[in-house]
């Protein structure tokens, strides 16, 4: 088992975790639980913080949904003959707003920041413990992953979805929905939810394995300012950065016994050594043992191999990059157990040249199932170093060797030569778009990137991309017709 994770199992009905950590001695009777009697002690508040987290293992999201759209909008994939017919509507994006799996990723974010507004609404109630009982360092803590998580929420949902509701108290008991806000409100709230949770949160040193930090949500925060355009915010938060390094070896980021690594700013958990019996069930609510994703299986040349790396994605890595041979696997290369089998699978039947290697279990498995341990890195340091390079580049008065500076940083570990100094600010940032694409492939990154930086319609020619509607998704039919407040002419242009 691995150690010091976060035990997402639902217990309760009122859609609460219940901590079962290696320090947790008792679990609380959720059939005694009311909301204005819950928050009484740590286990309580903390089984409260962990409901939300829970969210992010939902089949709409990082258990299996979220990959594919993001990868395959992305092109960074392309479809075998099997692939399912709503997984391949994002790669010649046919979606509608009836898509099931859009509004389970809807729906999955929206129930976790109900989560996390029902923790932020009873502040009072939490601070109102003993501090005998519950120290105000660990109720504020507690305060700044719920924010935290809330913000992280909001992101998934302003950047696919762009204006959407802002609820940021507990619904009313008549459940009359909410009206859209704009993308401006949103993010403002991300920011200022951020800004709340980074004095409170502790540094990753001394935070539990998995749980937001200081520095999670720093990057986080820097993050959306890069998105906002908001350059010297971003690299304030970037620059106060302490305690991240690259790892020696680019592959540790993608296997299961080198989670929570130094790279690591924050990852998307899964251990499937304690449950995933509600896999199938939980698209949306989080609810159930939920701690395996479907990644391994999905992606995996060896087993159903839904979907491979593109040929456009392949023709992008340099000669002798390392990154190619640690990310793919291509006819010829070991895998499986004691890297006793020889691949031979290419080209597939779909026109693949090659499979996924990041984020499967050949490393050591012959063969994948559907219950993949192994953590999603959402944030890592590589990743801040580019974006870091990205607002030294675009800052006014930025210096471009500067930047060029970060990328090179992540291009030594690949063992790729080193950019010259001296380039033009065009040039820095077509090496940005390159380094962004080979580094972070496979990790839903670039869709956002090619969308926020305009290139999205020459990124994406002739795949099915119409420019001024599929940079956002579909508000989905079912909000449309439950909300009162939401109406048909409220979708998104195009749909």
């Amino acid at each position: 088992m691995k150690k010091n994770k976060i035990f997402l199992t639902i217990l309760a009905t009122l859609g609460l975790v219940l901590s079962c950590n290696d320090d947790s001695l008792e679990l609380t009777n959720p059939n005694e639980l009311l909301p204005d009697s819950f928050f009484e002690n740590p286990i309580q508040v903390q089984s409260a913080v962990n409901a939300i987290y829970s969210n992010l293992q939902t089949q709409g999201l990082y258990s299996r949904h979220m990959f594919f759209m993001m990868d395959n909008m992305a092109h960074e994939n392309g479809g075998n003959s099997q692939l399912e017919a709503d997984k391949r509507q994002y790669l010649d994006f046919s979606f509608t707003p009836s898509h099931g799996a859009i509004g389970a990723y809807w729906e999955s974010c929206y129930r976790g920041i109900n989560k996390a507004n029902y923790v932020i609404e009873n502040e009072e109630t939490i601070n109102a413990i003993l501090p005998s009982v519950m120290t105000n360092e660990d109720k504020q803590r507690a305060l700044g992953e719920a924010k935290f998580l809330r913000g992280l929420f909001y992101f998934f949902i302003v950047t696919r979805f762009g204006d959407a509701p802002l609820i940021t108290s507990l619904p009313p008991e008549d459940g009359v929905g909410s009206a859209k806000n704009t993308e401006a409100e949103i993010y403002a709230q991300i920011v200022k939810d951020l800004k709340e949770a980074i004095p409170v949160l502790d540094t990753k040193a001394n935070t539990e394995n998995g749980r937001a930090t200081k520095g999670a949500a720093q990057a986080l925060l820097g993050k959306v300012y890069l998105f906002l355009e908001q350059y010297e915010d971003a690299m304030a938060q970037f620059n106060d950065l302490n305690g991240y390094a690259l790892e020696d070896d680019y592959f540790d980021n993608f296997k299961e016994e080198t989670e929570f690594g130094v790279e690591s700013i924050f990852e998307i958990q899964y251990d499937d050594d304690l449950g995933f019996g509600a896999q199938w069930n939980s698209d949306r609510s989080g609810e159930g043992p939920n701690e395996a994703t479907f990644r391994g299986q999905e992606y995996g040349f060896n087993d159903w191999f839904n979907v491979f790396p593109s040929d456009d994605l392949l023709e992008e890595y340099e000669a002798g990059d390392i990154r190619f041979e640690q990310s793919f696997y291509v006819n010829g290369d070991k895998f499986g157990k004691d890297s006793a089998l020889t691949v031979d699978h290419f080209p597939s039947n779909g026109g693949g040249n090659a499979g996924w290697a990041k984020y499967n279990n050949y490393y050591k498995d012959d063969n994948e199932d559907q219950t993949s341990g192994i953590n999603f890195k959402y944030l890592r340091y590589a990743d801040v170093l580019l974006m870091m390079a990205e607002c030294e580049s675009m800052r006014p008065g930025g210096d471009q060797d500067v930047a060029v500076g970060y990328i090179n940083e992540v291009r030594e570990r690949a063992m790729v030569a080193p950019l010259p100094m001296g380039l033009s600010q065009a040039e820095v940032f077509e090496a940005l778009i390159h380094e962004r694409k080979v580094e972070l492939a496979g990790e839903q990154c670039r869709f956002n990137d090619i969308i926020r930086w305009g290139i999205a319609s020459t990124e994406l020619a002739g795949t099915g991309f119409q420019e001024g509607k599929h940079e956002r998704l579909p508000i989905p039919q079912a909000e449309i017709d439950a909300n009162i407040n939401i109406s048909s002419a409220d979708q998104n242009p195009g749909y």
